[in-house]
């Protein structure tokens, strides 16, 4: 058993602990005030189990992470993806029943303690096989017969030049009819030959695919639509857009035919903005792009406006909360701001990030910055996925859309009939998880996992870490998380307040 010392210290100590509780939506809530007085959640029964060590060997989960935190102590289990937050001295109690191999020995002395830690998988089975939880996850993700997921570059052809872009854009080229109706033929085959689709989603990708909105996007879309409701399949697409060519008569089509989402780029505020997206004579395109933005969440289209940063462009970055002021709150409810460093700078500078995503949060805007939503095994890129195929306008089949479509990306050709041939490329990218060393011993591996197959096939043969290599620390993730939850639960509580008080002045 336990020290008796250290018994005493914890019999002080029993209500210093605030975990984040789970709620319906996903999202965690908690603070920092003291735990009600310890509840009796474990019967009798169950604490004289603990006292005889009847809950069977237990050990502490790889997954842990224990990180000093304004005094206190925020732990975070990265499989569960759950927060508690503790006084030191709880954290001490921890580290004696991992040390004394008595981690049932908890429940004596601080019963509501050992629940969370049970509940939360801090603490879990000897038996429990941690790094096939995490394979079983992936396989669940990336093997799901339910979706389908088709990217479609009508086009490499692009009405902007911007300096940091990996694509090669090719003048003139344009999706023709026969490739049209193999794509068209392949959304036929998908349907008719995998019996457990439910959903069948379609990305526009490019290029800038809203060159050929008409020629190429309506009549694919409205085939897919109309055999998705014929097969009681639902449908949706979405568009990576630089914004520019978006209309106010497109929408009622966007409405009609489910195109539910749009990410659209912006280069800083609208000075910086301007140097990098201009069009053929110079002229500068944020005000056109704002413009469609509002078009799109008056529509009720939902935005993820992507803010691609470099260090000095977050001095003024902010301006851009200005340009949305004469949106409603609950316009606004459509758009989320995603922060994304680009990929020549020697970012991410996280100090100023957090005080920028911090000001938009607190100016009703929905927000997040990659490293404080990394989850790369449940929400995995596309490309990952077995059930995706990136087709370009000539007809070759990629994966990946983060590199150039050239002949040496080709894993797959089209048949006329619409099937699509997978060369070894293929095979090679679903096997290429779970091959990287320090991944398998990494902490915030259900979170990470090496990055997306694309970097997995890339690294091949070394040992990497996507975090480390990216300039950020494994702690600076988890915190970065940590504090947004923080943050969106003092926003949600301030409109809350905002709400009652509006609702008390007009009754």
């Amino acid at each position: 058993m336990f020290d008796v010392s250290i018994k005493k210290a914890f019999r002080r100590h029993e209500k210093k602990m605030s975990p984040l509780s789970d709620m319906p939506d996903g999202t965690l809530t908690g603070g920092f005030s003291n735990f009600p007085k310890t509840r009796d959640r474990l019967s009798p029964e169950e604490l004289e189990a603990a006292s005889r060590q009847e809950f069977g060997k237990l050990k502490a989960s790889r997954f842990n992470s224990f990180i000093p935190f304004e005094g206190k102590i925020v732990g975070f289990n990265s499989y569960t993806q759950k927060f508690l937050v503790l006084e030191s001295e709880l954290l001490d109690l921890f580290n004696a029943g991992v040390i004394e191999n008595n981690l049932p020995g908890i429940a004596e002395i601080h019963p509501d303690f050992f629940f969370e830690l049970k509940k939360n998988e801090f603490i879990i089975e000897d038996n429990t096989d941690e790094l096939q939880k995490v394979k079983d996850l992936r396989n669940a993700t990336d093997f799901n017969e339910k979706r389908y997921e088709l990217v479609i570059n009508p086009t490499m052809n692009c009405n902007f030049k911007c300096w940091y872009c990996y694509e090669s854009h090719i003048k003139g080229s344009k999706m023709d009819s026969e490739t049209m109706l193999k794509i068209i033929n392949h959304i036929d085959h998908v349907i008719e030959n995998q019996p457990e689709l439910e959903e069948l989603d379609i990305s526009w990708f490019g290029g800038e695919p809203m060159l050929y909105f008409d020629h190429v996007i309506k009549p694919i879309v409205k085939h897919a639509y109309e055999k998705c409701q014929e097969h009681g399949i639902e449908f949706t697409s979405d568009f990576t857009t630089n914004g520019y060519l978006v209309k106010e008569e497109m929408i009622p089509f966007f409405q009609k035919y489910n195109i539910n989402s749009f990410q659209i780029t912006l280069d800083g505020e609208k000075e910086k903005h301007n140097t990098v997206r201009y069009t053929a004579n110079k002229k500068g395109s944020y005000d056109s792009i704002i413009k469609n933005i509002k078009l799109l969440v008056k529509g009720e289209r939902v935005v993820s406006v992507r803010v691609n940063y470099v260090e000095e462009t977050l001095d003024k970055i902010e301006n851009i909360i200005e340009d949305f002021k004469d949106l409603t709150e609950e316009e606004k409810s459509y758009m989320m701001v995603s922060f994304h460093n680009v990929w020549q700078d020697s970012g991410p500078h996280v100090e100023k990030l957090e005080k920028v995503v911090t000001n938009f949060w607190r100016n009703d805007f929905y927000t997040n910055s990659f490293f404080n939503t990394m989850d790369s095994l449940r929400s995995s890129c596309y490309a990952d996925k077995k059930n995706h195929a990136t087709i370009n306008y000539d007809g070759e089949v990629f994966k990946c859309t983060a590199r150039n479509f050239d002949e040496d990306g080709v894993e797959g050709k089209m048949t006329d009939e619409g099937k699509i041939q997978w060369n070894e490329k293929f095979d090679k990218r679903m096997n290429s998880k779970f091959k990287n060393s320090p991944c398998l011993s990494c902490r915030i591996q259900p979170i990470c996992n090496g990055g997306c197959s694309q970097q997995a096939l890339e690294q091949e043969g070394l040992d990497y870490c996507v975090v480390e290599d990216s300039g950020l620390q494994k702690d600076e993730v988890i915190m970065a998380r940590f504090k947004q939850i923080l943050e969106s639960q003092i926003v949600r509580r301030a409109r809350l307040v905002k709400k009652i008080n509006k609702e008390l002045i007009g009754a």
